[in-house]
């Protein structure tokens, strides 16, 4: 069970949003690379890192940002907002990603999602963000009618690495991972689903133990971590003592 420390990146800056909101961002720390590396220090093993403007827009908005932080830690990264082709994946890759999340275009393009799970197996995952079950797109500024489940359904057997679950109602408030549909989408796929959106204390990090949520790949911390209502070393410690 991994327990995977968040940077989300708005103009270069490393933040977080409350509910998605762009205009609520509180900065936390201005040197996302020096972030990266006190998360490596803490003894995290994977780090998440979202770039925010990126999503809106389509494309690389944050990318400077991005490498530096590659360039900083050893850990490896994965990378999701505003990648929405072939070559953009490839020239991610190539810069030293561990893998690039695929979200907007998993449900305008999954043919794409597929072409790229074949021609770079295992480093490509998809983020599924759901309001009310209902997966939204373009930095969540979009509803569609599609339900998470029956997305994360269409890449069975494709070869994605990972589906990275973020409920947006508890994105940034501390309400607490939504346990219940995170543990039946991972239920109803193969694919290793990661838990995203409102962890809040230690008591999510010892419900990731539990027998229901072994197929859990981990879980990503942003909020708690940077205001420090979840110790790093408590929480990998709980984790690490769970392993098998």
């Amino acid at each position: 069970m991994i327990l995977f420390p968040a940077i989300d990146l708005k103009d270069g800056q490393c933040v977080r949003l409350k509910l998605g909101d762009m205009e609520q961002a509180t900065v936390y720390n201005a040197d996302p690379a020096a972030q990266a590396k006190t998360f490596e220090d803490q003894g995290f093993e994977w780090l998440h890192v979202v770039d925010l403007n990126g999503a809106f827009a389509g494309g690389s908005v944050n990318g400077a940002a991005v490498e530096a932080i590659l360039a900083a830690t050893k850990n490896p990264v994965q990378l999701g907002g505003g990648i929405r082709t072939l070559a953009d994946i490839e020239g991610w890759l190539d810069k030293g990603l561990a893998r690039v999340i695929l979200g907007t275009v998993a449900v305008r393009d999954p043919d794409l999602v597929r072409e790229a799970c074949k021609k770079f197996p295992g480093k490509v995952a998809v983020g599924i963000d759901a309001k009310g079950g209902k997966v939204a797109v373009e930095g969540w500024a979009e509803a569609s009618e599609l339900g998470a489940i029956e997305l994360a359904q269409k890449f069975e057997g494709a070869g994605v690495a990972a589906i990275i679950y973020t409920d947006i109602d508890r994105d940034g408030i501390l309400a607490g991972i939504n346990w219940e549909a995170t543990i039946e989408l991972a239920d109803a796929v193969s694919i290793p689903v990661i838990a995203s959106g409102g962890l809040a204390s230690i008591a999510d990090i010892v419900r990731m133990t539990m027998p229901d949520a072994e197929k859990l790949e981990g879980a990503i911390s942003g909020r708690a971590l940077y205001d420090g209502r979840i110790d790093p070393q408590e929480a990998l410690a709980i984790l690490r003592a769970d392993r098998p």
